[in-house]
């Protein structure tokens, strides 16, 4: 299998991203964990239970949005949107996590927050995000990624990377995964390795043999 890299976000200092002129918008966006002892059928650990969701427009992303910073500080902001689709979950300035410049035409600061919680705190918050005022409608739903890789080593985690993330989700989330010290960088390069190769071999299917 072919090696490929994880992929580097452009991070930027918290301290620099607010002192950055009104032409830049900011979203901060929440990472909600917690360990799980758990084994698929009898013999893969868990390990660890992540939360994302399910967006309106089909793509994978993490509870949050955009904060704007005329009204709101960063934590305020992100409370607020979390309460539209998550419920009463409350995140503060300790559970900051990084900042990074977004690539694009758009200039964006994405700001990115964790807090680890307990598997039954987990389940409260899954349960919660179905009452809340969002649900069925910009939230679709929440998913737990799954953080293994099973035999033929394409299912779990490789084949949920295969999914079509919003903007850098996808980079924030094997981010998160490393400094977090969920999973080992040596396996997030594998996972992506094996996500790589079976999107380029569908590809391969779909179009015409050369001649």
């Amino acid at each position: 299998m072919s090696t490929v890299s994880v992929p580097e976000l452009k991070q930027i200092s918290r301290e620099d991203a607010m002192r950055l002129g009104p032409g830049w918008s900011h979203s901060c966006h929440a990472i909600l964990y917690a360990a799980n002892p758990g084994q698929l059928f009898g013999r893969i650990p868990m390990r660890f239970s992540l939360l994302m969701q399910m967006r309106f427009d089909g793509l994978l992303g993490f509870p949050g949005g955009f904060v704007d910073r005329r009204f709101w500080s960063l934590e305020d902001g992100l409370n607020r949107v979390l309460g539209l689709g998550l419920g009463r979950l409350r995140l503060t300035e300790a559970d900051y996590l990084s900042s990074h410049l977004t690539e694009g035409p758009h200039r964006e600061v994405a700001h990115l927050y964790a807090r680890q919680l307990t598997l039954e705190q987990l389940h409260a918050v899954e349960i919660s995000a179905v009452h809340s005022r969002d649900h069925g409608l910009e939230v679709l739903g929440l998913v737990r990624v799954p953080l293994y890789t099973q035999k033929d080593r394409v299912g779990g985690f490789p084949n949920f990377l295969s999914n079509a993330f919003v903007s850098t989700a996808k980079c924030q989330l094997l981010f998160a995964l490393k400094v977090l010290n969920i999973m080992p960088q040596e396996k997030l390069a594998e996972a992506l390795a094996a996500a790589t190769e079976k999107q380029k071999a569908a590809l391969e299917k779909l179009l015409p043999a050369s001649s």
